[in-house]
């Protein structure tokens, strides 16, 4: 899921960048006074969605597809620690490894990092919303994860085939992005849920949630 340089046409890679750009400015005044302990949390976390995202799968297009974990992190921190996790997962990404582009970083944090982090958000805290047992949060870690990684795979797809740059259109890298990300997200939504019962088992599970 991570775009190369190269994808995305300038018009395309703006318009990312500038959401990207107003959703950064937005979670600056939303974010403050992050606790020490939370910092451990989030540190680890970042560094597990990191790990589970270096394992990719290529498909065809010459893109691929790979764990998303902004499900996870939204689900755990919320909308805006979750962003923050992920777009510092993308940047070391990006300019360390080469894995996604700087031309492209804003397209991916926007799927990544909003799109995954948003859904899985909402839809965990509608699934728990009236009662919070262990089937509920694992149904609701479950269906989280696999919607983030299947609209943040299907947002992708829209992207790259709306670009100029690209050689397939909307319709054909669409349906390949967001038919190996649903099949992925079904992976990922079941350790999704699995590791939030695991928390939720433990007393661990977030006050916010």
């Amino acid at each position: 899921m991570h775009i190369p340089d190269g994808f995305l046409d300038p018009l395309v890679a703006g318009t990312t960048y500038i959401i990207f750009i107003v959703f950064a400015i937005i979670t600056t005044t939303k974010v403050r006074n992050i606790k020490d302990e939370e910092l451990i949390n989030i540190s680890i976390i970042a560094a597990a969605i990191f790990v589970a995202q270096m394992l990719n799968w290529p498909i065809p297009g010459g893109t691929s597809a790979h764990f998303v974990g902004g499900s996870l992190a939204g689900i755990l921190f919320g909308i805006w620690i979750g962003f923050i996790i992920m777009t510092i997962v993308l940047v070391i990404q990006a300019l360390v490894f080469r894995d996604g582009g700087i031309t492209t970083l804003g397209a991916n944090v926007l799927n990544m990092g909003i799109i995954a982090v948003v859904v899985g958000y909402l839809v965990f805290k509608a699934i728990t919303r009236k009662e919070k047992n262990r089937n509920t949060v694992f149904l609701g870690g479950f269906a989280g994860g696999l919607l983030g990684a299947f609209l943040a795979g299907t947002a992708c797809g829209f992207e790259i085939g709306l670009s100029t740059h690209f050689p397939f259109g909307v319709i054909e890298s669409v349906i390949v992005m967001g038919s190996w990300h649903f099949v992925l997200g079904i992976i990922e939504g079941i350790i999704t849920g699995l590791v939030l019962v695991y928390l939720y088992e433990r007393g661990e599970l977030l006050a916010n949630h």
